[in-house]
């Protein structure tokens, strides 16, 4: 397996065309983690928080309807 060094240097040494498509690559990768860990964040109930908090902000008037 190569090190990450390695792959650095690889990296490095690409054309630009093939560097944006494992660009796009990674980045969706990166995305496609997050919104898993989102979702089983909201599914243990982590970010209820966030839901009250912005409940108490429209009562108190501060937030716009979109």
């Amino acid at each position: 397996m190569l090190t990450a060094e390695e792959i650095k240097s690889i990296i490095e040494k690409m054309p630009e065309e093939e560097f944006i498509k494992l660009r796009n690559w990674i980045l969706e990768i990166d995305w496609k983690k997050w919104d898993q860990e989102i979702e089983e964040d909201s599914r243990k109930g982590m970010l209820d928080f966030l839901i009250e908090e912005a409940l108490e902000e429209k009562q108190k008037g501060k937030l716009k309807d979109i």
